[in-house]
């Protein structure tokens, strides 16, 4: 089933990636026949972890220096302890999300990924769900935070753990699918 044919994914990782939060979503990804390039913040490759144990590592095809998120129909950024820590004090990693952002694709982060998009500035009034040590954080930075397995708004796809991937997976298809969403500012009561 070739859902996302003629779609470019980008999947925004680093060092210490949680291996199941980048390989399941890819897989999944490329099932529905999308293409997908690795982009991080260095050349080679980069290595996954479960937990704090090294497990598979995969080869980068793009750095944020060569990336262009203007070349992508969406965005996912898999969690891991170490991972979101290096992406989010990265200006380029940063700009790279926001620019996701402004162009109204759609976006989806797992675990202790939404922790870049807080750094980035984008959660703000979102619907979001995350890793639970780091909802708080997410609240902080005020989005409506849910404890659930999937939470979706307008295009971004959240979710909390590995144990969530079959919903987070199923649900970035369908949101890649839909490709960009046009998102309604949110109205403050003076």
């Amino acid at each position: 089933m070739a859902q996302l044919e003629n779609r470019k994914i980008a999947i925004l990782a680093a060092d210490g990636f949680e291996e199941s939060e980048l390989f399941s979503p890819l897989k999944a990804l490329k099932e529905a026949g999308a293409s997908v390039d690795i982009v991080s913040i260095k050349t080679g490759s980069i290595q996954g972890f479960r937990h704090t144990v090294p497990l598979r590592d995969i080869r980068v095809d793009k750095t944020l220096e060569d990336a262009d998120i203007n070349d992508y129909d969406g965005l996912l950024i898999p969690g891991g302890l170490f991972n979101p820590d290096a992406l989010r004090r990265d200006e380029k990693a940063l700009a790279f999300v926001r620019g996701a952002f402004a162009k109204n694709l759609p976006v989806a982060a797992i675990c202790h990924g939404p922790q870049v998009l807080i750094s980035a500035g984008v959660v703000e009034g979102r619907k979001m769900t995350g890793f639970e040590a780091i909802q708080i954080d997410l609240e902080n930075a005020g989005a409506e935070v849910s404890d659930t397995e999937v939470v979706v708004d307008e295009g971004l796809v959240t979710s909390r753990n590995p144990d969530d991937l079959d919903a987070f997976n199923k649900k970035i298809i369908e949101e890649f699918c839909e490709g960009k969403h046009a998102r309604q500012k949110k109205s403050v009561a003076a």
